[in-house]
């Protein structure tokens, strides 16, 4: 990748290059966000805006080594259906019922934020090959576009994820949508699996009974365990 020269920055040619990158941005944005605050609220409210913004921070950073190796990413065999496990097995702990407040302050400030963050780091290693993949795309191998998706999408997932938080606060049952949400796109990734591709042409049929197992399976262990706790 390569940097345009100074006097191609208002070329419609890159801007057009930048409303694509902020549209794609605030497209994948959603499932960052989520994630960031389904892990958020798994720790006591005083804590939440910390993992909110290393959650974020983390999110881009994830996205920024991914841009470096994708290449090389994708080219290793199962990377797509071992994220796309990884990622399935996250939406099934994050509608689970969070900690009580008193438990997480027995685990300790800094290590409660720290498995939060945790489970952020992991879950967007899992989706950010998507991100990267159609950001580098609208990019057309320009470093300096793909520099600026990365920043534009920090205040986008950052805001989405508080947002997030603030309706899961008032309208419990978000949480069951955004594990349902994370599920479907974990499906997605298992099904972009280039191994799996001769395998599928021959058993297509399995396709959307695999979308209703994994999205079924989230939502039946989501109101489970809101059962029990009321």
């Amino acid at each position: 990748m390569e940097l345009i020269p100074l006097t191609e920055l208002t070329s419609p040619t890159f801007l057009s290059a930048l409303l694509a990158i902020i549209l794609i941005d605030l497209a994948l944005a959603g499932d960052n966000a989520i994630v960031i605050a389904l892990a958020a609220r798994q720790v006591p409210h005083h804590m939440q805006r910390k993992v909110l913004i290393w959650g974020s921070l983390a999110a881009v950073i994830v996205r920024g080594i991914a841009s470096l190796f994708v290449v090389w990413l994708l080219k290793i065999p199962g990377f797509l259906l071992m994220g796309g496990a990884l990622l399935l097995y996250i939406a099934f702990k994050l509608v689970r019922p969070q900690q009580g407040e008193s438990e997480a302050i027995k685990v300790g400030t800094d290590a409660s934020v720290r498995q939060a963050v945790m489970t952020i780091v992991l879950a967007d290693m899992a989706m950010g090959i998507e991100n990267v993949l159609a950001v580098g795309g609208a990019a057309h191998g320009n470093v300096l576009l793909v520099i600026i998706g990365l920043l534009i999408s920090v205040p986008i997932i950052m805001f989405g994820s508080q947002l997030v938080l603030k309706l899961v606060d008032q309208y419990p049952h978000i949480i069951t949508l955004g594990g349902a949400i994370l599920a479907w796109t974990a499906v997605k990734m298992m099904l972009g699996e280039p191994a799996l591709d001769h395998w599928f042409e021959i058993q297509d049929w399995m396709e959307v009974p695999l979308y209703l197992l994994a999205v079924g399976g989230v939502i039946y262990v989501a109101l489970k365990h809101s059962k029990i706790k009321s």
